[in-house]
């Protein structure tokens, strides 16, 4: 799908027509690699964490996964190291990729024509999955292990099946969810409700946020 169409999709903004909109919020393509590196903290991997998020023509999560071991299998139980004694001594044999979580979690009776985004561009095992599901466009910040023989099949299969694939850079490079901004914005309307503020007032926040600890988490895309 086009950016085009995708903008085609976006819902009209606020702020023409006199309404006051914000102007800062996030692109679809921004927001939906956001949702994929948010869901990567879900990752029990020591030492890589991967999100993968689809959606669809009308910019809809139809599935979200994080790479881990499979389902009813103990973590703890199965190798997490990257190298060992024997392949079967590594976590390779054994840990579900992010993609192939997401395309199995779907809550969509199809993903053809969806998109996906992902941190890592797919090796040949994930691109085999995106291209039998259907999906024609993948998302991804990081092309890291080009050179090897998984990456470069990967690249091969999505030419031959034509499946674009684009690096997205995002518009900024970390996003902060501020647990405590729903409570300060709740107290805002509640102070503004109970008074009749003036025009010097309105201007001015009334009550400031508090930051409380752990409430903030932050999303890299370096």
């Amino acid at each position: 799908m086009s950016s085009a169409t995708r903008d085609e999709v976006q819902p009209q903004r606020e702020g023409h027509g006199g309404g006051g909109g914000r102007e800062d919020y996030l692109p679809w393509d921004d927001y939906f690699m956001a949702v994929a590196f948010l869901s990567a903290k879900r990752s029990k991997d020591p030492n890589t964490q991967i999100g993968s998020c689809i959606v669809n023509a009308a910019n809809k999560i139809v599935g979200i996964g994080y790479n881990g071991m499979p389902r009813g299998c103990d973590d703890d139980a199965l190798p997490w190291a990257r190298e060992g004694p024997s392949v079967l001594d590594t976590k390779y044999p054994y840990v579900c990729n992010a993609e192939m979580n997401a395309i199995l979690n779907k809550n969509s009776a199809s993903l053809r024509g969806c998109r996906m985004y992902t941190a890592f561009f797919p090796n040949s095992e994930s691109a085999k999955l995106i291209i039998q599901a259907g999906i024609t466009e993948v998302l991804y910040t990081v092309d890291r292990y080009a050179e090897r023989p998984e990456y470069q099949a990967a690249r091969r299969l999505f030419a031959l099946a034509k499946v674009h694939c684009r690096q997205h850079t995002p518009l900024c490079s970390e996003i902060t969810l501020d647990f405590d901004a729903v409570e300060f914005q709740a107290s805002r309307q509640a102070s503004t409700a109970s008074s009749v503020p003036t025009c010097d007032e309105v201007d001015a926040p009334s009550v400031k946020p508090i930051a409380a600890q752990f409430a903030q988490t932050t999303l890299q895309s370096d």
